[in-house]
C-alpha cells in the first residue's frame, strides 16, 4: 500500500461555539504544534490525516467549521455526508459550553443519525480559570448520548486521542454493520 493509500476515508466536523479553540485542535492534531496567532474562522478551513487502527489506514477529513452565528447557514451544508464530529467547548468560558444546545440541533438535523458526536471540553491547560465542571459536562454527554472527553490544545494534551476515539467508535459502527455512510 502506497504513503497515500487508506482503508477508509472519514468525514470529520469541528463545530462549536466561536473562540472555543477548533481551530488549534485542529492545527494541534495536523501539525503537532500550538497555533499561536489563532483567528477567527471565516466559513470553514479543512486538513487531512491518516490514522493507523489495527490493521486500518483511516483517512481523516477533517472540517473546521465557523463557531459565529453570521456563518451558521454555511457551515450547515458541511454537515452531509459527515462519520465523527467533534463537539467543543472552552472549560473556562460558560457562554461556549451554554451554546453546545444549539450545535448540537443542528448536527442532530442536518448529519446522518449514526454520526459519532464525541463532546470535548478544550483548554484543560487553564484549569484555574475553568468555568465548566468535568462532572457537569460528563452529565451533558450523557443526557445527549455522545462521548466525552478533555483536552488542551495549546499543550496538545489528550487532541491525538479525540480524533482516535472518535474514528475507533466510527469503525466498530462499520464492522458492526450500522447503516453509517463513509
Amino acid at each position: 500500500m502506497s504513503a497515500d493509500a487508506y482503508d477508509f476515508l472519514l468525514k470529520f466536523l469541528i463545530i462549536g461555539e466561536s473562540g472555543a479553540g477548533k481551530s488549534c485542535l485542529l492545527h494541534q492534531f495536523l501539525e503537532n504544534q500550538f497555533k499561536d496567532a489563532s483567528t477567527n474562522t471565516i466559513g470553514v478551513e479543512f486538513g487531512s490525516r491518516i490514522l493507523h487502527i489495527a490493521d486500518k489506514s483511516i483517512k481523516l477529513q477533517i472540517w473546521d467549521t465557523a463557531g459565529q452565528e453570521r456563518f451558521r447557514s454555511v457551515t450547515r451544508s458541511y454537515y452531509r455526508g459527515a462519520a465523527g464530529a467533534l463537539l467543543v467547548y472552552d472549560i473556562s468560558n460558560r457562554d461556549t459550553f451554554v451554546g453546545l444546545s444549539s450545535w448540537l440541533t443542528d448536527v442532530r438535523t442536518l448529519a446522518s443519525p449514526e454520526l459519532v458526536v464525541l463532546l470535548v471540553g478544550n483548554k484543560t491547560d487553564r484549569a484555574e480559570d475553568r468555568e465548566v465542571s468535568y462532572l457537569e459536562a460528563s452529565r451533558f454527554a450523557q443526557e445527549h448520548e455522545l462521548m466525552f472527553m478533555e483536552a488542551s490544545a495549546m499543550t496538545g494534551d489528550g487532541v491525538e486521542d479525540l480524533f482516535l476515539k472518535c474514528a475507533r467508535s466510527i469503525l466498530t459502527k462499520v464492522e458492526t454493520g450500522k447503516k453509517i455512510k463513509i
